[in-house]
């Protein structure tokens, strides 16, 4: 499968800059399953930018209706 990266840069919205793994999605969501989060695409942007991407964090976001 070839990757997306220019297509799935459009869609990004982490604002971790120093970030190599931005438009690799298959890239991004292995590195933050290995740490029990969820990819930055998840999150509304102002919840994004406090960098909490843990499964807790979406699960509360989810029980608020935020998600």
């Amino acid at each position: 499968m070839e990757c997306k990266k220019e297509t799935n840069l459009a869609n990004c919205n982490c604002t971790y800059e120093p970030c190599s793994r931005k438009g690799t999605c298959c890239d991004c969501i292995a590195y933050h399953l290995k740490f029990r989060e969820l990819p930055a695409c998840v999150f509304p942007p102002d919840v994004e930018r406090t960098y909490d991407r843990t499964f807790a964090h979406f699960a509360r976001l989810v029980q608020q209706g935020k998600v």
